[in-house]
């Protein structure tokens, strides 16, 4: 080789190894500085913001969401990178980020798994997990899935098809794809599951062949358990296709199953083989053979000695019997009644067309000791309880019904019975509900003229003993029980007046803090309706409440001072008030011309609210003067002067409430009574300052003398 030569080869030689290692040293430095994707997990240190210091992941589309500053795009960045451009955004909303460090924490990728697989959707594995992680990831692969065309997908144009089963015969994972952050997987359905949504079965389907094998296989149907078109086999019997069709019912006729055999009709006895097992009668099976199950036809029984039993029993049909069966030998040959049967309704259909109704229930309760005698020919139908499904009027006669409306919890239509009484109606339709009016239940009965009649039940007075059990209305079939409402509102019933007699009510005028119309109970006394208007007002006058009585003859009108049986709790004092009465709480500060005057004290001079006001024989004069609010300003309480009106001569005297002040000597007070005077004189009115006032007008003139004569 000549040195020119020799010194070109030593060129190209250093070009192909300096190429070399540029590749080596980009895939050196590319491994130790990792691009950011998404799916990765990155840690921010940042101490003292705890909503920073934690740990974040990078989402599908590459970008990172902090607080404050919102999304940030990190997809293909270096850490270093990613910390600079993470640096510079949180710089617009943090002062200081001298402690801020930025690191990929962990590298994982994003991976959407779609398909027949249990959980279709975005899974995140750790990086280099492959397919089986994935599917695992996502929940497994469902039945039916078609293995070997699976499907992997990058970016838009890239897709790649594997053979999944492959890896799972053999384990070699060459035949799997590497996964990368993004990749769509997708697995396909197997095309023998058809077009509509059902459990998969392998085996059966397998048995039953797909389209291409119709017309090999064999068609088994009609009282078969799994009835289809099986895949033939030259050892197969018909037994086999019977077991692969899941055997037959129990309403399979097994003497009359038929068989087609190259296009010749058979008939195959499986009772009779099965009891002989002469393999002979067993018909040899060839492809496209096809094998009907018939239904079992029972033969209609008919005849002089025959009952049919219909209804709620467990063996409903035709009953053959001597003439000495009676009605429970031919109802227990049924089964008997279902625990849904209405024992209390049986009706045994005579064979001339007539009817007879029978309770079972109280036959076996001993109060009826007579069973119907069953004769050929007659049936015995036994309904369905009415109260399993909805409550329909075509189930229930009306005479033998019973109507519950109003304020109980299962209003309606229920069927009724001898034996029960109103407790167990109101029972049966739930009871009463907590607004019921129980005190008010009317009971409606009507006759066979068309007329009505109605009857009133207090239930609370039955509840509290008042009431025996004879005295309680009788409830015979076609009646009805109406529960009214009690208003829904005390302070505001004045919507459930139109519902509300009047004589069913107390009306509460005046001081009250909901006056109106109540629906009241005899039972409740006078401190009940007061409390149902939620007692008085502030403003009330409670000493001098007025009940006007309306359930006499005449009206009359009775006071009551309550603020006296508030400090006395003497029950006598409250009136009895029944429905129809009034009360009426008048306001304390009303027209004071409204009262007489022998029955008021009138308190005049120099007060802060003079005026009449009355007065009982508790109260003394420092009550009527606070009641008065009390000698003004200008008042002089030194003279107060008390005008008595007697029954012979009127007679007046002063009182010095000053002294009184000083020596607490209630001796000293005068006695009141209604229709007194009292009277608080100014100062100006009294001596002292009479005197007072002559001593500086004369003072007056003196000093205008002394200056006349000076000047």
């Amino acid at each position: 080789m000549s040195t020119s030569k020799l010194c070109k080869f030593i060129v190209v030689a250093w070009m192909f190894v300096g190429l070399v290692m540029s590749i080596v040293f980009s895939v050196t430095a590319s491994a130790a500085n990792p691009q950011v994707q998404a799916g990765d997990v990155i840690r921010i240190i940042l101490p003292g913001e705890a909503s920073l210091d934690k740990n974040f992941e990078v989402d599908r589309n590459g970008r990172l969401i902090l607080p404050e500053v919102g999304p940030i795009m990190v997809s293909g960045f270096t850490e270093q990178q990613m910390q600079e451009k993470i640096r510079r955004e949180l710089s617009k909303a943090y002062r200081d980020l001298a402690g801020l460090k930025v690191l990929l924490d962990e590298r994982r990728i994003r991976i959407s798994v779609l398909g027949f697989v249990g959980q279709p959707g975005e899974v995140v594995l750790a990086e280099g997990a492959g397919v089986q992680m994935a599917i695992q990831a996502a929940g497994g692969l469902r039945s039916g899935a078609q293995l070997d065309r699976m499907q992997l997908r990058r970016g838009d144009d890239e897709t790649e098809v594997f053979n999944y089963k492959r890896y799972l015969d053999s384990g070699d994972l060459k035949v799997l794809p590497r996964l990368e952050s993004l990749d769509v997987l997708f697995v396909p359905a197997s095309p023998k599951i058809g077009n509509v949504a059902v459990d998969f079965d392998p085996k059966a389907l397998n048995d039953k062949g797909d389209a291409a094998e119709d017309r090999t296989a064999v068609k088994v149907f009609g009282e078969v358990y799994n009835p289809g078109s099986f895949s033939f086999k030259e050892s197969a019997t018909l037994v086999d296709m019977l077991m692969r069709a899941g055997g037959v019912t129990r309403y399979a006729s097994v003497e009359q199953i038929r068989v087609i055999i190259d296009g010749e009709p058979k008939l195959f006895n499986l009772k009779r083989y099965l009891d002989t097992g002469d393999s002979d009668m067993m018909p040899r099976l060839t492809v496209g053979t096809t094998v009907f199950v018939p239904k079992q036809e029972e033969e209609i029984k008919a005849g002089a000695n025959t009952v049919y039993v219909m209804g709620e029993v467990f063996k409903p049909g035709a009953y053959e019997g001597n003439k000495n069966a009676g009605f429970l030998d031919v109802l227990a040959n049924s089964g008997g009644p279902t625990r849904f049967a209405e024992t209390r309704q049986i009706r045994i259909i005579r064979a001339s067309g007539s009817v007879e109704r029978f309770d079972l229930q109280s036959f076996t309760e001993g109060r009826s000791a007579k069973l119907p005698k069953i004769a050929a020919g007659d049936a015995i139908f036994i309904p369905e309880k009415t109260d399993l499904n909805e409550k329909s009027w075509t189930k229930v006669s009306p005479n033998r019904a019973v109507k519950v409306m109003g304020e109980v919890n299962r209003p309606g239509r229920f069927e009724w019975a001898n034996e029960m009484n109103l407790m167990d109606l109101l029972a049966h339709a739930g009871g009463p509900k907590p607004n019921a009016d129980m005190a008010k239940i009317t009971v409606l009965f009507s006759d066979a003229n068309g007329s009505t009649r109605s009857v009133n039940f207090d239930l609370n007075a039955y509840l509290n003993g008042e009431i025996s059990n004879t005295r309680m209305p009788r409830i015979v079939a076609g009646t009805t029980i109406m529960v009214p409402q009690l208003p829904d509102d005390p302070s505001d019933n004045k919507s459930q007046w139109v519902r509300q007699r009047s004589e069913d009510s107390i009306y509460v005028f005046g001081q009250v803090v909901a006056p109106g119309r109540y629906r009241f109970d005899p039972s409740m006394h006078f401190l009940d309706i007061l409390a149902a208007a939620d007692g008085p007002s502030e403003k009330a006058d409670i000493s001098n409440v007025r009940i006007s009585h309306r359930n006499g003859k005449h009206a009359q009108v009775s006071k009551l001072d309550l603020a006296m049986y508030f400090e006395t709790g003497d029950e006598s004092l409250l009136p009895n008030v029944v429905p129809g009465d009034s009360i009426y709480i008048p306001e304390k500060d009303r027209n004071w011309l409204s009262e007489k005057k022998e029955r008021t004290v009138r308190v005049l001079g120099s007060v802060n609210k003079p005026g009449r006001y009355r007065f009982n024989d508790d109260m003394t004069l420092l009550d009527l003067l606070a009641e008065a609010g009390g000698v003004d300003n200008d008042g002089f309480p030194e003279k107060i002067t008390v005008v008595n009106l007697s029954c012979c001569k009127d007679q007046a005297r002063t009182f010095n409430l000053l002294e009184f002040s000083k020596t607490g000597d209630f001796g000293m007070l005068p006695v009141i009574r209604a229709g007194d005077t009292v009277y608080i004189p100014s100062r100006e009115e009294s001596g002292w300052h009479k005197a007072r006032q002559g001593m500086e007008d004369v003072f007056r003139i003196v000093t205008i003398s002394a200056l006349l004569g000076f000047l």
